[in-house]
């Protein structure tokens, strides 16, 4: 499909070119945001008409994203969240949340102009472009971590992460499995048992042991004898 933007898309055009897009992008993008009309004789002639009206409006909003731009290139923003010892976020952070940030900092955006591909589900730090306006981009940076603290160690480059081997992973699922398959007070006495069999086998080959004393072996007294 052939269009006319009305104004400056990136990879695509400045305002006034008449372009060839797919028809999907066209149909779900560019007409119903405003961004572009149909190539069309009307729709030529029309956007002669709005040409003058067009390029006003989009210096007005060109001035306004700068100013925005002015507070927001370069900040940056910490969101805490809880994760795993891997750094595996149990959630996510997504465009709404930094919108939100943004706004309790005194600035607003829709949550469109955040160039964030997909949700944010580990720590760490991350770049996130703003398209403010098809002609100004900045962009900002978000720390996801579990605690202030953490997230000052991030700034600073240290990797927070728990990363463990294959030994101690093989470990850990042991104990998970034995925890799993005895009571704590049976676990509790296997654990003494096999320690008294350990103490065993680890006394030195052909050590002597005590032993008690002998009893005397019983027998039948002797009569005295009578004197004659």
């Amino acid at each position: 499909m052939e269009v006319i933007l009305l104004e400056r898309v990136g990879k695509l055009g400045q305002m006034g070119d008449v372009v060839r897009v797919k028809d999907g992008f066209a149909r779900n993008f560019l007409l119903p945001r405003g961004k572009a009309l149909r190539a069309t004789a009307d729709n030529k002639n029309r956007f002669e008409e709005m040409k003058t009206e067009l390029q006003t409006r989009n210096l007005e909003m060109k001035g306004e994203a700068g100013k925005l731009a002015g507070k927001l290139d370069g900040k940056s923003y910490v969101v805490l969240r809880q994760a795993s010892e891997a750094g595996q976020l149990f959630g996510s952070v997504s465009t709404r949340d930094i919108a939100v940030l943004i706004k309790d900092d005194g600035a607003e955006i829709g949550r469109s102009q955040l160039m964030l591909n997909a949700p944010i589900k580990t720590i760490g730090q991350y770049k996130v472009p703003l398209a403010l306006h098809p002609e100004v981009e900045v962009a900002i940076t978000v720390t996801v971590a579990r605690s202030a603290d953490e997230a000052q160690r991030i700034a600073r480059g240290e990797d927070v992460t728990v990363r463990r081997t294959e030994a101690e992973e093989e470990a850990a699922a042991a104990a998970a499995a034995a925890e799993a398959m005895f009571e704590p007070e049976a676990a509790k006495a296997r654990g003494g048992r096999e320690e008294s069999e350990g103490a065993v086998a680890a006394a030195p080959a052909g050590a002597e042991t005590a032993e008690a004393p002998a009893k005397p072996a019983k027998g039948k007294r002797k009569k005295k004898s009578e004197d004659a």
